[in-house]
């Protein structure tokens, strides 16, 4: 997803509880890279002060089962804060309320239409807009971006900033013909 399309997600005015809890996990997982499964497995007490002083993730990834320590950025703080007395957070230690990936993945179709975002958005997007769109486009190394990720190789990572690439490379087509004329 573009910061602009992010944006209309975040601003939309959308009728029902539900479909704004997803947009908020969605949201959530745009500001932290976590999978899925990750977010769904979330606990509360897997959010705890880093070395910094400030709240981090501290959890292990599912899928490879390796460490994930992610600083918390303003947006995912926020999300968090709006879910701190829901009785089905509570009642299991979960950070958020989680719907079957099916059910999210349908929501977000529903989601898309209502904002105008014109491509097949999956929870999935959300991770790989985290490490383009939020981290890797920002200036965090890509060390920084894989050790979040929970990447066991860095290989991995560099995935994304392939994509970049291909963005760059977009964006500046895009400049040539603009300058085509001077």
């Amino acid at each position: 997803m573009t910061n602009d399309e992010i944006q209309a997600m975040a601003d939309a005015k959308l009728v029902t509880n539900r479909v704004r809890q997803v947009r908020d996990i969605f949201l959530f997982s745009c500001f932290t890279g976590l999978a899925y499964a990750d977010v769904k497995k979330l606990k509360r007490s897997e959010i705890i002060k880093g070395i910094d002083g400030q709240q981090w993730i501290f959890t292990s990834r599912q899928k490879t089962d390796t460490t994930s320590r992610i600083p918390l950025l303003p947006t995912a703080l926020k999300i968090l804060a709006k879910y701190d007395d829901n009785p089905e957070c509570l009642h299991n230690d979960k950070a958020l309320p989680v719907l079957s990936n099916q059910k999210m993945n349908t929501y977000l179709k529903e989601i898309a239409d209502t904002v105008g975002i014109n491509k097949e958005l999956t929870f999935h997007i959300a991770r790989h807009t985290f490490a383009t769109v939020v981290t890797l486009s920002n200036g965090v190394s890509i060390e920084s971006v894989s050790k979040m990720l929970g990447h066991r190789n860095i290989r991995t990572t560099q995935h994304y900033a392939k994509i970049l690439d291909a963005k760059v490379s977009e964006d500046m087509a895009v400049l040539k013909e603009k300058l085509k004329n001077h």
